[in-house]
């Protein structure tokens, strides 16, 4: 999609963070913006903040877990539009580090809600918009540079587990689209400042509610990046999107743990190799 003037954008966990950074990127390029969030007074206020770099915006509060809502959304928001041209499943929550065999039921049901059917919620309600009028679209989906990798500090376990599951759906996706003028996207950000620390004192009701959580400062932990400002993350959605990339880094650094990562998974293709030579050995 080269040419963004004038089109119509979804974005969800708008209210502040990486949703609000690309949904202003967007309308920076002349791109109406439908903002949704779980927080409703937050994202009132990011969809003025929008609507003052002079494009129309609409602001929807929007829990993503709820599958019912999101299809009720994406009904308003072709009523509003009448065409949709990008869809932003962005919205995301985490847990604080620790071991993934001591989370609660409850705490999968909403961590997997939220990060993995927010985005397939998002894109069975949203992608018939964009097919409808059969322009150019694009499907950004906000995984996580934890979506390839589990990062040997953080050891967030849980919240890579969705992302994987992210990244893997979109790989899907783009295959399914491919001939079709629909792009696909997944954002693999490392350290943002965001607030997704937070996460914890957003949880609905049907999840359990709001509950308090320690957090370790992850800028610490991670001390070889620099923190990218969520309207950075934007500028380079945005590129992207122009330039139909599939994978959307942030951070090169992480480079070297990715790369480590897949020369394990190519070490074992060579076991096995030897594996299978030595099994052929002993056939008579």
């Amino acid at each position: 999609m080269k040419d963004l003037a004038g089109k119509f954008a979804f974005v969800t966990g708008a209210a502040n963070g990486i949703g609000l950074g690309i949904a202003r990127a967007l309308a920076r390029e002349g791109v109406h913006v439908a903002l949704a969030d779980i927080e409703r007074e937050g994202i009132e206020r990011a969809a003025q903040d929008v609507a003052s770099l002079g494009v129309r915006t609409m602001a929807l509060r929007l829990d993503v877990s709820d599958r019912a809502a999101v299809e009720s959304a994406a009904r308003d928001v072709g009523a509003e539009f009448g065409r949709l041209h990008i869809c932003v499943n962005n919205a995301g929550v985490s847990l604080q580090r620790g071991p993934a065999y001591e989370i609660a039921p409850a705490q999968w049901d909403w961590l997997l809600g939220v990060n993995v059917f927010g985005a397939v919620n998002g894109v069975h309600a949203f992608l018939p918009l964009i097919k409808r009028h059969g322009e150019d679209g694009h499907i950004v989906n906000t995984a996580s540079i934890a979506g390839l990798q589990v990062h040997p500090v953080l050891r967030n376990g849980s919240y890579s587990m969705t992302k994987y599951a992210v990244v893997a759906f979109s790989e899907a996706l783009e295959a399914e689209l491919q001939g079709s003028r629909i792009g696909v996207s997944v954002l693999c950000p490392a350290l943002v400042t965001t607030t997704i620390n937070a996460s914890s004192r957003r949880r609905p009701e049907r999840f359990g509610g709001p509950f308090a959580e320690n957090r370790v400062d992850v800028a610490a932990l991670v001390s070889d990046q620099v923190a990218w400002t969520p309207d950075e993350v934007g500028h380079r959605v945005v590129h992207a999107i122009r330039n139909s990339e599939f994978f959307i880094f942030t951070h090169g650094v992480m480079r070297a743990g990715i790369e480590r990562r897949h020369d394990r998974i190519l070490a074992a293709f060579d076991d096995l190799a030897r594996y299978e030579a030595e099994r052929n050995g002993r056939v008579p």
